[in-house]
């Protein structure tokens, strides 16, 4: 099996801080993202969630998911991306009112 700290950290370090701590003795983690001194995403991860690939990677796309909504993509378009199974990325934010360009979802 692959490095669970070492997956979660792959996937949030390119545009994120993150911070992996030790929060009791049953195996619970505290993920901390952070971008220019702000605290975007906590969550705290169950050593059942961390220890089983699939639900590590559930886990890990539902923040991402959580992250693009909070700065505006949309919804739909994000769900298509991420069931599609292929590596698009999530629209451009709506900025200033102005309907975002289709990317052809």
């Amino acid at each position: 099996m692959d490095n669970p700290f070492q997956l979660i950290t792959d996937a949030f370090a390119p545009d994120y801080q993150v911070n992996l701590s030790i929060q009791g003795l049953d195996g619970r983690i505290m993920l901390t993202l952070s971008k220019s001194g702000r605290v975007v995403a906590k969550r705290m991860i169950s050593a059942e969630q961390r220890n089983d690939p699939k639900r590590l990677k559930r886990l890990v796309q539902s923040i991402q998911f959580g992250i693009a909504i909070e700065q505006g993509h949309s919804a739909v378009a994000i769900l298509e991306a991420m069931t599609d199974g292929d590596s698009r990325n999530p629209p451009p934010p709506l900025v200033k009112s102005r309907p975002r360009p289709s990317m052809g979802l």
